[in-house]
């Protein structure tokens, strides 16, 4: 098998538009089949994209003894329960991210994947394979920028329309687990290690209650990352990363478009160096390193207890906000 059969729980935006084209492309991708509540979406969809099967239900979709992987981007409340019945049909999950809407649902996954030690499952944090953030970890593990002290990302979009998903907080709407969970989950992963206490501030909307605007600072002893996020600003998103001796500018850091190059700015000693990345889709990078891991018998790029450790930041984070104070996380 030089390929992995992939099969896709619904029919969301974020996988007919996004991730499918571009696992389509990957060289170790195979989309089979997509299934969706509604039998005439799914055939919609599998027309639309040339996939060979539409299916009218998940369970006919997990069913399916051909589909050896599952790409699940259904909404963020179903997230859990559905790679949970991924794994017990006996199929690797690449979920969505966040990876639940808690780190209490998030340990529940986890404790169900170590009943299947031979299943793959990931959460689908994409940014974290393209080139730009690879060269980034890279820089600063290096001593690139002296001595890592601070980092300050932005994230955000307008958004509000009571009828997308992402304003509905019963269904884990809200900035922070749409959009600030980049933000926590970059600042760990370019730390390298986890938080020990997060002050949050959060705005709610008045009328959908989800959280539209919020901030945070995260404590990585002594060093810290500091985040904007909102689903009701302009859109715009940021990183700066800065050290004793300089700093790493990210211009597009979390949506990398994928038909055009992107660029980091990066000073060391005052010399400042732009560097630019050949045009490449993070999805199809990550589709094709998670069936690598299936094909090869390999870890996947990134464990899925990080997906658990980010959650329990973001739990953090609201509880801190709840409370007006620092939330020690260790």
């Amino acid at each position: 098998m030089d390929k992995v059969s992939w099969g896709i729980l619904s029919t969301a935006k974020i996988g007919t538009e996004k991730v499918i084209p571009a696992m389509q492309k990957g060289k170790f991708c195979e989309i089979r089949a997509i299934a969706s509540r509604d039998l005439g979406k799914a055939q919609k969809a599998a027309a639309q994209l040339k996939i060979p099967i539409a299916y009218g239900s998940y369970e006919e979709l997990l069913a399916d003894d051909e589909i050896k992987a599952i790409y699940n981007p259904l909404p963020n409340h179903m997230h859990v329960d559905w790679s949970v019945r991924s794994l017990r049909a006996g199929k690797h999950v690449l979920c969505e991210k966040p990876i639940g809407i808690n780190a209490a649902e998030a340990q529940e996954l986890l404790k169900v994947v170590q009943d299947y030690p031979d299943l793959k499952v990931m959460e689908a944090f994409m940014y974290r394979h393209h080139p730009q953030w690879i060269k980034t970890k890279q820089l600063v593990t290096e001593g690139g920028i002296g001595e890592l002290r601070t980092i300050q990302s932005l994230f955000s979009f307008f958004k509000n329309d009571p009828e997308n998903i992402r304003n509905k907080p019963q269904f884990g709407g809200g900035s922070i687990l749409d959009i600030g969970c980049y933000c926590i989950s970059l600042s760990r992963f370019i730390f390298g290690f986890e938080p020990s206490r997060i002050i949050g501030f959060v705005e709610y909307d008045p009328q959908l209650k989800i959280d539209r605007l919020a901030s945070g600072i995260l404590d990585f002893d002594g060093r810290n990352a500091t985040f904007t996020c909102s689903m009701q600003l302009n859109a715009y998103q940021r990183v700066n990363i800065f050290g004793t001796q300089g700093w790493i500018e990210i211009e597009i850091p979390f949506n990398a478009p994928s038909n055009k190059p992107c660029k980091l700015w990066h000073t060391k000693d005052y010399v400042m160096k732009e560097i630019v990345f050949d045009t490449c889709d993070q999805y199809k990078i990550q589709g094709d390193l998670f069936s690598q891991a299936i094909l090869n018998k390999t870890n996947v790029p990134t464990p899925l207890q990080d997906a658990v450790d980010n959650m329990k930041v973001i739990d953090a984070f609201f509880e801190s906000a709840k409370k007006r104070t620092w939330h020690n996380l260790k």
